[in-house]
């Protein structure tokens, strides 16, 4: 199969270069996040269809700030320069970038000149955008027209069509710029004259392509935690080579109300695939007894997790050898381990981080490149049922880090009944598709005084943490409706002996992130 035209997006250390790769694919165009090292003979080696600079944090005249190469503008490339992007790109090509504490943050009115050209053209004539810079551009390169400037910004907005480049001093990525998409639309299919072609469909076909061949004729496990992510990649891989793939199902006691159940009869029934359950909660439960880091509580899992695979392997096929195993890692998790250009490592995820060095299998990451919306499309066109496509992001290391402090068996029981009455009162209210997800999160290290029944109580708080998000990489706490949250509360205190406070978490991420551990 012929590889899709791709979008390079040249990370500078942006806070959003993963969200400008996920909304040029919601222009169905391809895209990659290439390092700011990147140099031009291997970007012009990969033959990208355009090249997108990403923001980043530094100034252009930052000693140490990342550079773009003159050549990469002679190389007959489409190029889109974005806020920082925008600034390289301008001083690259002979234009003057002021360094004279010119800023913009937030919200700005953007006022398209007369000579809007292709990106603007035809859009109101002052509409918001969201800024984000320090330096300006005070002078356009030769050749380039102005199409847009703000107050304090007099070159907000330059292209030259002819030669296929552009730029704009800020995000169009973020939802806080609602012409923003429109925007890279038009730069992608009218100025780079992009074919979309992205779609569900070639996702699928292209993802079974490389599995069957990464896997040919060998044997694959996948662990199935219950989640769309796990569901959605085992599919494929089902999809891609049938009966060489075995799922195993770990019920490691950090499940949530019902999930077990719901794998073994809904996945099974929606893909055919062979199931292997294993019941190993005590050993989870031993492995974690006196932890209360939630970095080691991770790797702990995380270990555990492939020691019972190598186990289940071994019963699933004694004659023949398994070389796979499947997992459903998405391109969030692997920004937030610390695998992207210029992040930082904000956690380790037991799909990406914390795997034993003597790790017996090779990785099948069939969603690594993919977005939470994208791996839901996927799932849905594979078949599978509402009730996993629509499903609430979980984290793999289950409940166990969504108590504070030591994973007990009685901890475990006391969270997932508070978890329950959560989700069955947010379904009840219809609100199931409004939250990107509700955390509920158990401070067992802590304890508040109440009144219960007339008597004196000293029991824990539980933390409900509903946000919204696209993708998980930003996000904003959900303004739940008050009677929702009374009757979450009452039910909780009134229901689970061991809580008698319910408190609400309104932090967006960032600075807060969404799971507390």
């Amino acid at each position: 199969m012929q590889n899709p035209p791709t979008v390079l997006v040249v990370d500078y250390g942006a806070q959003y270069a993963q969200l400008i790769a996920r909304r040029v694919r919601e222009a169905q165009v391809y895209s990659e996040i290439v390092p700011a090292g990147t140099t031009v003979e291997e970007i012009v080696a990969r033959k990208p269809a355009a090249v997108i600079l990403s923001g980043g944090p530094s100034s252009v005249y930052a000693e140490g700030a990342p550079r773009v190469d003159p050549e990469l503008f002679d190389a007959g490339i489409p190029v889109l320069g974005l806020c920082y992007g925008f600034q390289a790109m301008a001083l690259a090509l002979g234009g003057h970038v002021a360094h004279d504490g010119t800023r913009e943050f937030g919200r700005t009115e953007l006022t398209v000149t007369e000579t809007a050209g292709a990106l603007h053209g035809g859009l109101p004539a002052k509409h918001p955008v969201w800024m984000s810079h320090g330096d300006s551009v005070v002078t356009a390169p030769d050749g380039f027209t102005v199409t847009a400037g703000s107050e304090r910004a007099a070159v907000a907005a330059f292209e030259n069509t002819e030669r296929r480049l552009a730029g704009v001093q800020y995000h169009p990525e973020v939802g806080h710029s609602p012409h923003g998409q429109e925007v890279l639309r038009r730069f992608l299919h009218q100025v780079a004259g992009i074919t979309p072609g992205w779609t569900t469909s070639s996702i699928i076909d292209e993802t079974v392509t490389a599995i069957r061949a990464q896997v040919g004729d060998g044997r694959a496990i996948c662990g199935l935690s219950g989640g769309v992510d796990s569901a959605v990649a085992a599919a494929l891989v089902q999809r891609a080579i049938g009966d060489q793939l075995t799922c195993v199902f770990v019920d490691h006691g950090l499940l949530r109300s019902g999930e077990r159940e719901q794998v073994e009869r809904d996945f099974v029934a929606a893909t055919g695939a062979k199931l292997h359950t294993v019941d190993a909660r005590e050993r989870f439960l031993a492995a974690l007894a006196g932890v209360t880091d939630p970095e080691e509580k991770r790797k702990i899992i995380g270990r555990e997790f492939i020691r019972v695979f190598e186990a289940a392997t071994s019963e699933v096929s004694a004659e023949e050898h398994v070389g796979f195993l499947v997992q459903g890692t998405l391109y969030p998790d692997v920004v937030e381990s610390g695998g992207g250009s210029g992040t930082a490592t904000i956690k380790s995820h037991h799909n990406v981080g914390g795997l034993p060095d003597d790790i017996e299998f090779a990785l099948v990451e069939p969603l690594r490149t993919l977005f939470k919306d994208e791996v839901r499309r996927v799932g849905a066109e594979l078949g599978l049922p509402e009730t996993i496509v629509a499903r609430q992001p979980f984290p793999g290391p289950g409940l166990g880090i969504r108590i504070i402090g030591e994973v007990t068996a009685d901890r475990l029981e006391t969270l997932r009944a508070a978890d329950a009455i959560a989700r069955e009162e947010l379904t009840s209210a219809g609100l199931d598709r409004t939250i990107w997800q509700c955390p509920v999160v158990l401070l067992a290290d802590v304890r508040s005084v109440g009144v219960q029944g007339d008597g004196r109580t000293y029991g824990h708080p539980v933390v409900l943490r509903p946000v919204s998000s696209e993708d998980a990489m930003t996000a904003d706490w959900t303004r739940l409706p008050y009677d929702v949250l009374e009757r979450i509360s009452t039910r909780i205190t009134n229901e689970v002996a061991e809580v008698n406070r319910v408190v609400l978490d309104v932090t967006s991420k960032p600075p807060g992130t969404i799971e507390w551990e």
